[in-house]
């Protein structure tokens, strides 16, 4: 009997045993190894919008005895706070024939960095076995990184900015060799640091070549520079989309736009403005360009005090772009709200699943061209009697559900809301929205309606014939 009981006991024993194994390998996984390098780094900062880019090309080898299934990124404290997405891939193939596989890119919970570097695990396709290398192509974007100085300015005057990095790659590993390049709009660059060899050509910076530096090695640099593009940010905006299966799709989007550039200060001349645009007020902006869908149709522009003129549509069967002047131009700290609505087809934007399922393919994001967002508000309605609605997006976002109440509702409507912040034209993605809904239920408010008249008519009638029939008496 006993050694009948020792058979389970000793299984248990080595499963756990294994587990544990598992729960190392994993733990050992999920840190940066020692044993992979930075052959070389470059990394090209795009500070041409209000809005960051850098664009980072690593080469890594593993020189290790065991293979490397991630690939770590590191940030500062501050550039993880205004980090807007990233985006890793492997390029494959050369020149016309090259084609980008996406990796999957997770933050990690690693507390051990140092000076609170934040760490991000590239997940590679395939491992990283001894003695190879690989070349990974990252783009990550950052939001409110460009400080204006002087905080403000006259009408008349430039924006200038302040940009702040390092000017070596801040990395869990050592980095053999690296440089970087700064490009600004214009080539007006007040001053820069320098760190030996740094050279400037016209709007351009290249910091580097560097070599040998050690894992998490920083040289701050500051750059102070012209920047005279619209500082364009949507500290809010809600869109509301309702289906209609009976063959349209309602769109309607509450903008809180902002700019956010070097506030204004001093009186502001139209005069002046109108007369020279390009220089009593370089740094105001009064156009904007949305990318709506194609074959929009029933399309407005209005703000609280009724509809504005000064917009331009242009469609094709491919895009429709609305071109929208606000009321007054918008200097640094001025403010501005509106609404643009528009109707698409629904057979171009709703489709039916394998399964059975209805499903929604839109886009996400902001449809402002070069347009940061603080807080997006995505509310989908679904047709009354819809069922099990999902969102699926390719990158996180907060969602739940509410009802919403329309003419001739019963119980309501079925609203999904998905909200992110820190949204930029990189989130301009389709994203999928799925309902089960049986058709029967677009019976119930032409019934609804019908039954209504009549209900209405018979009470007319009877009045009518009361009325005759007292009349009668009399």
């Amino acid at each position: 009997m006993g050694e009948i009981l020792m058979v389970p006991a000793l299984g248990k024993i080595l499963l756990g045993l294994l587990l544990l194994a598992s729960s190392l390998s994993a733990l050992g996984s999920s840190s940066p190894s020692p044993d992979v390098r930075i052959l070389s780094a470059e990394r090209r900062v795009d500070l041409t919008s209000s809005i960051v880019k850098v664009y980072l090309t690593l080469k890594v080898e593993n020189s290790g005895a065991s293979h490397a299934a991630d690939i770590f990124l590191a940030f500062s404290p501050t550039e993880t706070e205004h980090l807007a997405i990233i985006k890793a891939s492997l390029p494959e193939g050369k020149r016309k024939k090259k084609k980008y596989i996406p990796l999957d890119v997770n933050p990690t919970e690693l507390s051990e960095a140092p000076n609170g570097a934040k760490l991000f695990s590239v997940s590679l396709i395939n491992p990283l076995m001894a003695g190879e290398t690989a070349v990974i192509e990252v783009l990550y974007i950052l939001t409110h990184s460009l400080e204006p100085f002087p905080a403000e300015i006259s009408q008349s005057e430039s924006q200038l900015v302040y940009y702040r990095d390092s000017a070596v790659l801040l990395s869990p590993y050592h980095v053999v060799e690296q440089i970087m390049y700064i490009k600004t709009p214009t080539s007006k660059i007040e001053s820069f640091t320098r760190v030996d060899p740094t050279n400037r050509a016209g709007t351009e910076l290249k910091y580097g070549h560097f070599h040998d530096h050690p894992p998490y090695y920083s040289s701050p640099i500051l750059v102070h520079f012209e920047n005279n593009k619209p500082f364009a940010v949507v500290e809010e905006l809600v869109r509301e989309v309702e289906i209609s299966h009976w063959g349209s799709l309602q769109v309607k989007e509450y903008y809180q736009l902002k700019h956010a550039g070097a506030r204004h200060k001093g009186v502001f001349s139209r005069l002046e403005y109108q007369a020279r645009p390009s220089i009593n007020g370089a740094s105001s902006f009064k156009q904007l360009l949305a990318k709506l869908p194609p074959r929009v149709n029933s399309v407005y522009y209005r703000d609280a005090i009724g509809n504005i003129s000064s917009s331009h549509l242009r469609t094709d069967y491919q895009k429709s772009e609305l071109e929208i002047e606000p009321r007054y131009p918008l200097f640094g700290g001025w403010k501005a709200s509106f609404v643009i609505g528009y109707s698409v087809p629904l057979e171009d934007f709703l489709f039916e699943s394998p399964e059975g399922q209805h499903y929604l393919n839109f886009s996400f994001g902001c449809p402002l061209y070069e347009t940061l967002v603080d807080s997006l508000t995505i509310k989908v309605v679904l047709p009354e009697g819809s069922k099990s609605p999902s969102a699926v997006l390719p990158f996180g976002a907060d969602q739940y559900l509410e009802k919403t109440f329309s003419y001739l509702d019963v119980v309501g409507r079925t609203t999904v809301v998905i909200k992110k912040k820190n949204v930029v034209p990189e989130h301009n993605v389709p994203f999928q929205v799925y309902y089960n809904f049986n058709p029967i239920f677009m019976l119930a408010e032409p019934l609804m309606l019908i039954t209504a008249i009549f209900l209405f008519f018979s009470a007319c009638i009877a009045y009518l014939h009361m009325d005759l029939s007292l009349a009668k008496k009399a």
